[in-house]
C-alpha cells in the first residue's frame, strides 16, 4: 500500500500576518485546529509539518512534537527542497500538499481529492486548477516521485517557492485532473483562508460558532453560517487574494 502523507507548509514569518499559524481561536492555535480537522481524513498515514530552520519556527516544531505529528525543518525560501526532504524523511509515496493558511480545511474535501487521485491514474490532482471551492479548501495530491522529478527540472525561483507550480504549468510533462466543488459549495471568491487580520477575525468567528458542535464541521455548514450572518461574511470581503 502506498504511504500517504499530508504535508503542511507552516512558518511564523508571514509578511501580511506574522505569527498567524499560532494565532489563537479560543484556546488553541490555528495550526493545531487544522491538524485536529485533518485527523478525520482516514486515508492519511501521517501528518507532517514542513517548517523552516529559522529560530522563529522553534515554536512550530514544539507544537508538532506536543501533538505527536511529524515535523521537518528546511529552507525558508526553497519550499520545494523542504518538501522533498520532508517526503524522504517520512518515507512518503504520495503527498497531500497543504498550507497552514487553511485551518478550516474540510476533511471530506481532502478525502474527495485523494479518492479522485486514486481513481484518475494521473500525476497530479487538485481542486485549484479551475477554482470553484472557496479559497482555503486548497488540496493537491501527487506522488513523491513527481516532486523529486520537479526538483530535478525546476530552474526558476518561483518554482522553488511554490512547489507544485511547475507541475501544473507543464501539462506536456505531467497529467493533471481537477476536482470541482458541488453546486452548493461553489464559491470561488469566498475567503476561508488565513492571510490577513480580517481573515483571522472571520476564522475566529467561524470556529467560535461551529466548533462546539464538533471539530470536523463541513464546508456547507460554514457557508450556511456566513449566509445567515452577513456582517461576519463582510469582515474580509474586501481583501485581495494573492494568486501565484
Amino acid at each position: 500500500m502506498a504511504r500517504l502523507i499530508a504535508t503542511i507548509e507552516a512558518r511564523m514569518t508571514s509578511s501580511r500576518l506574522p505569527g498567524k499559524v499560532l494565532a489563537l481561536a479560543g484556546c488553541k492555535p490555528m495550526l493545531e485546529l487544522m491538524i485536529e480537522r485533518l485527523r478525520f481524513v482516514r486515508e492519511l498515514d501521517q501528518i507532517v509539518i514542513a517548517t523552516t530552520i529559522n529560530s522563529a519556527d522553534d515554536a512550530v516544531e514544539d507544537l508538532a512534537r506536543r501533538l505527536k505529528v511529524g515535523v521537518w525543518r528546511g529552507s525558508e525560501e526553497d519550499v520545494l527542497a523542504r518538501l522533498v526532504e520532508a517526503a524522504r524523511a517520512h518515507k512518503a509515496d504520495v503527498l497531500v500538499q497543504l498550507t497552514a493558511d487553511c485551518p478550516l480545511i474540510d476533511p471530506k474535501i481532502v478525502s474527495r481529492v485523494i479518492t479522485e487521485y486514486d481513481k484518475a491514474g494521473v500525476d497530479y490532482v487538485s481542486n485549484v486548477l479551475t477554482r470553484s471551492y472557496p479559497i482555503g479548501m486548497d488540496t493537491q495530491v501527487y506522488a513523491a516521485a513527481v516532486l523529486e522529478d520537479v526538483a530535478r527540472r525546476a530552474d526558476k525561483a518561483q518554482y522553488h517557492e511554490h512547489p507544485s507550480l511547475y507541475i501544473y504549468r507543464h501539462p506536456e510533462i505531467y497529467s493533471l485532473a481537477n476536482v470541482a466543488a458541488l453546486p452548493e459549495e461553489t464559491r470561488p471568491k469566498a475567503r476561508l483562508t488565513l492571510d490577513t487580520p480580517e481573515d483571522l477575525q472571520l476564522i475566529r468567528a467561524i470556529f467560535a460558532a461551529l466548533r462546539p458542535s464538533g471539530p470536523d464541521f463541513p464546508l456547507r455548514t460554514m457557508l450556511d453560517f456566513l449566509d445567515a450572518h452577513p456582517a461576519i461574511a463582510r469582515i474580509n470581503a474586501e481583501v485581495k487574494h494573492r494568486y501565484v
